[in-house]
């Protein structure tokens, strides 16, 4: 992907060439998106080359059909997923009757940015009709203004001579899901209409059998146009509206039109509601000049970028790849509605449908803790708490008491059918837990563990203690059958991290429950917790099976792992990898190698339970086995590196993780980026090189400086302070922006920091 994006800037993405081979390529990286809805790079233009044009709407699903011969008790019935919606940026053009086609014309000076702090996509070209030469220039973005708000600026300027150019501004939800499994087409007709210059279509999901809801989806536009209009009709059909505006266009003049768009869906309001819904913020919005709207999105953007920016000096690779994504992230979430969450490709593409995964919890949350107001956190865990119900009934398909929280889900139903993941990959249910934790002794809000916090903890520690069993050849428990986060291991047994986080989910719920008992019994009492069972609890945290192998001084993967063939991934050739896309499902899953962390993951999430020499043995043992081809991989090993001071290691890892779509390192990146993973970069940076941690309820920071980098600073928000952190190669200087002065450990050492502290790292022993 190198090849597309060389000119590496700092605060944009940019193509300065027309890419036809890698086109998806391109597609999925220049996606922008507002958190209520998002879309690929696709061109306005007819593009009559390879493409995936898609467009979604943040909570808006569909349960395509799964079953199938195979199918057994307790497999989800349905496979959700989001489906592509209303085309709503597409413009036809027509230059003396001539179809404007960037796959067919001839497109010269192409150029395109993704303008990271503005939040803009802006794109030029030249194109030649029949010798007659026209510059064109776009300038789209998705408004966090006004959430409903999309806006498209086209110009045209003809270069050599005089034209007539007709824009065709469309809405059409006549569209496919390139991954539906059994129906192509997603959306039925509800109404059309269209008049001059505006434009609207009302769309609803197919009816299915499975008693989710029907969403209903509306769209209207609006079009101004810059020059003399000649001419203007309009039409609509079933799914479908458009406008045909013409033009004349001197040598050396602009003309060009302003395609304002709103779209509402029935997740907000009823579906007669939606169109009139559609007409009120349109109306609003157009009655502004176009700058005063793009500067009311671009002042947004730059506030979230005011308390979340990291700024690396030295290495604009690693700087552009921390805001990139960064600036996907938020583009897909940033907290406003507790009903959604993030899907692993977010806006970006139809792979995993679009769902929610344990990815949230485990990469996502500590980014919001971070860089956002304790809310944005907060809501992801009431999105979980408020699908506790359905988590019960999930363990309760499975014969098992407590709440199973789904790998894959939307509404809090398991919608994922791969066995080896929704029965066994259990060990998602721990990380439900430990952003309850993770949240609670970050912000200090212990508030929300009497409030809703303890139901669900009540629940997954009811489910561990009915999905363990007792060894009674050892005295231990031990946990069979499951997935752990290395899925290139199925059906084994005594996942270390697996019955880990089962034992620590176990400890934690005992530790609140007590609390609880003293300071607000009726917390206790809602959930029927009785001594017996916080006492079944305690015995079986305490007796709990975790493989170690005394000879290599290492925790074991899972029973069996050490038996596998060992090759490391350095002596396997080239042309293996990625396994994935290379070897058999069969030959993966006999080999030694791990495909993201696993017990590194659980060091990483339990720290202060290891010391720095148990991290480095384990991290040398699995290191050299681990092909990193999950997404969220990489970071969790680079944190560790810089941990035990391997900070070579560290910054490459890093660097994976920043540029792993901008430099399509898995060459996956063609169906959508890498959203939830897209956090690790972030994590990389601050638990990582930073050191910073909150055991305890006590910020610390172990700050180290990879030789790549001259120097390097970011903001946190913690509690209710806003810090600023500058690390150089001998200097560390900390600076409370915002608060009261606070307990800090830096290096070992305590500080209260009032206003700022300077450390020289060159005096440290």
């Amino acid at each position: 992907m190198k090849c597309l994006f060389d000119n590496i800037n700092e605060w944009k993405v940019i193509q300065d060439k027309i890419e036809i081979k890698e086109n998806r390529l391109a597609e999925s990286i220049m996606s922008i998106g507002n958190g209520y809805m998002g879309m690929r790079g696709n061109y306005e233009e007819r593009y009559s080359g390879d493409s995936h044009r898609g467009s979604y709407i943040a909570g808006v699903w569909f349960p395509d059909k799964t079953r199938v011969g195979w199918w057994k008790n307790g497999y989800p019935e349905y496979f959700g997923k989001i489906p592509n919606s209303v085309n709503y940026i597409g413009i036809r053009i027509f230059i003396d009757g001539v179809e404007l086609d960037l796959e067919k014309c001839n497109v010269e000076n192409f150029y395109r940015e993704l303008d990271m702090k503005n939040g803009i996509l802006k794109r030029k070209f030249t194109v030649n009709i029949n010798g007659k030469k026209f510059e064109a220039n776009i300038t789209r973005f998705l408004s966090v203004s006004v959430k409903e708000l999309a806006v498209i600026k086209y110009d045209i300027k003809a270069l050599n001579s005089s034209a007539k150019i007709k824009f065709i501004p469309y809405l059409d939800s006549n569209i496919k899901n390139e991954d539906s499994n059994y129906e192509e087409e997603f959306w039925n007709a509800v109404s059309s209409s269209s008049s001059e210059y505006r434009g609207n279509i009302l769309s609803r999901t197919k009816e299915n059998t499975f008693k989710t809801p029907i969403f209903t989806v509306g769209a209207t536009m609006h079009i101004k146009t810059r020059g003399k209009v000649d001419d203007i009709s309009y039409l609509s059909t079933d799914n479908y509206c458009e406008n045909s505006i013409t033009m004349d266009v001197l040598e050396n003049e602009t003309i060009g039109i302003e395609k304002y768009v709103t779209i509402t869906s029935t997740r907000d309001y009823s579906e007669n509601e939606l169109l009139k819904k559609c007409d009120d913020i349109l109306n609003i919005e157009i009655s502004k000049e176009y700058e005063e709207i793009l500067n009311e999105h671009t002042k947004l953007w730059n506030k979230r970028w005011e308390s979340a920016d990291i700024k690396i000096e030295g290495d604009k690779s690693s700087q552009q790849g921390i805001r990139y994504n960064l600036f996907q992230l938020f583009s897909t979430y940033y907290g406003e509605d507790s009903r959604l969450n993030i899907g692993p490709k977010g806006f970006t593409g139809e792979k995993y449908g679009g769902a929610t995964y344990w990815d949230t919890e485990a990469y996502c949350l500590p980014v919001y803790l971070g860089v956002a107001d304790k809310s944005v956190a907060r809501n992801l865990l009431v999105y979980r708490y408020n699908q506790l119900k359905q988590a019960k009934d999930n363990a309760k398909k499975l014969g098992l008491k407590g709440a199973l929280y789904p790998m894959v889900t939307f509404d809090g139903v398991e919608c994922h059918n791969e066995w080896e993941i929704t029965f066994e990959e259990i060990h998602r249910n721990g990380s439900i837990v430990y952003a309850i934790y993770n949240y609670t002794n970050y912000t200090g809000d212990f508030g929300y563990i009497k409030e809703k916090g303890i139901d669900v903890i009540v629940e997954v520690a009811r489910f561990w203690a009915s999905r363990v069993h007792l060894s009674t050849r050892k005295d231990l428990y031990m946990i069979h059958g499951v997935t752990g986060p290395n899925e290139y291991e199925n059906n084994i047994n005594n996942n270390w991290y697996t019955n880990y986080i089962a034992k620590w989910c176990l400890e934690y719920a005992v530790e609140n429950v007590l609390k609880l008992k003293k300071e607000h019994s009726e917390c206790v009492e809602r959930n029927n917790v009785s001594l017996e069972e916080i006492e079944i609890w305690r015995i079986i945290s305490k007796k709990m099976y975790l493989p170690y192998d005394e000879e290599l001084q290492i925790i074991v993967q899972n029973d069996n792992f050490l038996d596998k063939e060992f090759i490391e991934v350095k002596d396997l050739p080239k042309e293996n990898l990625p396994l994935n896309q290379k070897w058999s499902w069969d030959k993966i899953l006999r080999s030694c190698f791990i495909k993201q962390a696993d017990v590194l993951q659980g060091i990483y999430y339990f720290g202060n339970m290891f010391t720095k020499e148990e991290k480095k043995r384990n991290f040398d043992f699995y290191e050299k086995y681990t092909v990193h081809e999950s997404s969220l991989s990489s970071s969790v090993y680079s944190i560790i590196a810089s941990e035990v001071d391997d900070l070579k290691k560290a910054y490459e890892l890093y660097s994976r993780t920043a540029r792993l779509d901008l430099d399509n390192y898995n060459n996956d990146t063609n169906d959508g980026l890498h959203i939830t993973s897209m956090s690790g970069s972030w994590l990389s940076i601050i638990h990582g090189f930073a050191g910073m941690r909150t055991w305890n309820e006590t910020l610390s920071f172990e700050p180290k400086l990879p030789q790549e980098w001259n120097n390097y600073s970011f903001n946190i928000n913690y509690r209710d302070n806003n810090i600023h952190v500058d690390v150089y190669s001998n200097l560390i200087k900390i600076e409370n922006l915002k608060g009261k002065p606070i307990k800090i450990i830096v290096y070992g050492e305590e500080y209260v920091l009032e206003k700022s502290i300077e450390i020289n790292r060159s005096k440290l022993k």
